[in-house]
């Protein structure tokens, strides 16, 4: 496939792979890469020294090209940044926050810079600090969300700017990527899919609770704070819906989240662990290898694509 996206990238699938921390290491965004995706080492949970030996580890996987995710909240974030360059990544796609103090380095550097955004103003603001192109995030995604849905951010984000829109929130199968394409998209990013593949490192008990998810399963929590997370219910979200009921204060709910995350992707500890994921995760029943899934899913968007955007070919 040859699109505005792929050209940017330099990959055979206009498809980003999400940077979920924790949870998107050196082996999946090889994996992602391999494939014919672009493969993305999230940086949020490390050091500068973590994110240079996973980006390594990534170099002797693949050939191909692979990102860094870097959540600009992270304490770590101007050595993440410089290593990014130091290590001369391809791609920085970043989140929770505006790369615009890093952009010109970046730039300077030769790195494809890809924010995540979830409204129209924070997609014109990166496009005027030179943005390659945008991800605009639904509120179907999971982890830390905004409040627009997939199906309204896309289209309001595209009429906005002139630089591609990534599709994210939500996607997890050719149907997904055929209907925001048809929103003009110019491509996808994907993450609860790849959290049931079989390159993903999460606990076994993280991908057990993602393939049992039914529609109805995830819970977002940490509004009453002004930091929404999506997650599948567990005794967590039972206990942070409680106290959001009651008034808690943010620093109250922080309290019982700080590390949550951790426990729910390496400990699997399904009492206290945060098991993010989106809604999404309802379609996902296997766990495949991540080449399955994303050949898988570029198919069924050809046949949808063959019969005009119709969903018939289902039915005959």
């Amino acid at each position: 496939m040859r699109t505005t996206l792929t050209s940017i990238l330099g990959t055979h699938y206009p498809l980003i792979q999400g940077g979920m921390a924790w949870v998107a290491d050196a082996d999946l965004a090889a994996a992602v890469s391999n494939a014919g995706g672009l493969g993305v080492i999230a940086a949020g949970s490390m050091d500068q020294e973590r994110l240079r030996a996973e980006i390594r580890k990534a170099r002797s996987m693949t050939d191909k090209p692979f990102g860094v995710n870097i959540m600009l909240l992270s304490p770590h974030t101007p050595d993440l940044a410089a290593v990014v360059i130091e290590e001369k990544v391809p791609v920085v796609t970043t989140g929770s926050g505006s790369p615009g103090k890093y952009i010109e380095a970046w730039k300077n550097a030769g790195i494809r810079v890809i924010p995540v955004v979830a409204s129209t103003g924070l997609a014109r603001r990166m496009e005027s600090l030179g943005a390659d192109a945008v991800i605009a995030e639904g509120s179907e995604a999971g982890g830390h969300i905004g409040e627009l849905t997939t199906m309204t951010l896309i289209p309001q984000v595209v009429d906005t700017v002139k630089i591609p829109v990534v599709a994210a929130g939500g996607i997890a199968d050719g149907r997904g990527i055929a209907a925001v394409s048809m929103l003009g998209a110019s491509g996808v990013q994907v993450g609860t899919r790849f959290l049931a593949s079989e390159e993903c490192n999460i606990h076994p008990n993280y991908k057990a609770l993602v393939v049992k998810c039914r529609d109805i399963d995830s819970r977002v929590t940490g509004r009453s704070g002004g930091h929404p997370v999506r997650c599948i219910r567990s005794p967590l979200t039972r206990e942070m819906t409680a106290l959001e009921k009651k008034g808690a204060t943010f620093e109250e709910l922080e309290t019982i989240t700080i590390g949550s995350l951790r426990k729910a992707v390496v400990d699997g500890d399904l009492k206290h662990g945060s098991f993010m994921a989106g809604q999404i995760a309802g379609l996902v029943s296997r766990i495949l290898p991540v080449r399955e899934i994303i050949e898988g899913m570029f198919a069924e968007y050809e046949r949808i694509i063959s019969q005009g955007g119709s969903m018939e070919w289902k039915i005959k």
